[in-house]
């Protein structure tokens, strides 16, 4: 799948009129999906939390008409509210929600002190699942009255595999509790016309996995263990992204998409 480049291929990943509240999309893969949903007419809902200027950055070719940044910290209980809330008045209606924000700490591991222990835990529950949970919550109220309405769900294979690094286990954990909660919703809401996807990306080329895989021997070592020699492109998630905001596939509402190249195959 590739980003279209082309007017045959823009019929296919046409998303004028749909507003998409993307979250995380100052940096990384969630950037990335804004610029391409943003290039095929969507109107973005970009969403930030300490990075405007990032936020900006990545969203400099969208007109402005079709673009609204909001800021809220994900790591503070309740800001979600404000976020869907603020997304919403914005057309009066959202059609795809692609929670896409998360953090990965690089303590926290079983042998760190307790408090460290608990800290990690707690923050990043509170932004990889909390976060996205109430998210998904609004979002299927609004769909239920709005006659339907989409999901998709940034994952990662270590849902599926386990990290590699055990420092990060509250990371795994968080991704395995979203992509749960998102299947969830796509089983008991599908006759309600709810949607919901999830993209359990491998080593994509972002700042997070670079810093992941400086502790994991370094870049070369890391590109070494994968079948394709190379890691994801950001614009592959995008463009994955844009075609499932397209709904055109309905029938694979409670898939988990694989992207790793081939390296983790199931």
């Amino acid at each position: 799948m590739h980003a279209p480049n082309n007017e045959e291929d823009k019929s296919v990943f046409d998303l004028t009129g749909k507003t998409i509240l993307v979250t995380g999309a100052s940096k990384g893969i969630g950037a990335s999906i804004v610029q391409v949903i943003g290039q095929q007419g969507a109107n973005v809902v970009a969403h930030y939390g300490s990075d405007r200027d990032g936020a900006e950055s990545a969203t400099a070719s969208i007109p402005k008409a079709r673009l609204h940044l909001v800021a809220a910290d994900l790591a503070k209980p309740g800001a979600t509210g404000g976020l869907w809330r603020d997304a919403l008045a914005w057309k009066g209606r959202i059609d795809v929600l692609v929670n896409n924000a998360a953090m990965m700490a690089f303590e926290g591991g079983i042998d760190d002190p307790d408090s460290t222990w608990d800290k990690v835990w707690a923050e990043t529950l509170q932004v990889n699942v909390k976060a996205p949970a109430d998210l998904m919550r609004a979002a299927v109220r609004h769909y239920r009255q709005a006659g339907g309405g989409i999901i998709v769900t940034v994952s990662s294979w270590v849902a599926q595999r386990g990290s590699t690094n055990p420092v990060t286990i509250a990371y795994a954990a968080s991704k395995a509790a979203t992509m749960a909660a998102t299947k969830t919703i796509a089983r008991a809401y599908a006759k309600d016309k709810v949607l919901a996807y999830i993209i359990a990306p491998g080593v994509v080329r972002t700042r997070l996995s670079e810093n992941f895989a400086a502790t994991q021997g370094g870049e070369q070592a890391v590109t070494a263990s994968l079948a394709m020699g190379e890691w994801v492109p950001p614009g592959d998630i995008a463009a994955l992204v844009a075609f499932l905001a397209t709904g055109t596939c309905r029938h694979l509402s409670g898939a988990t998409l694989d992207v790793n190249g081939a390296t983790y195959v199931r």
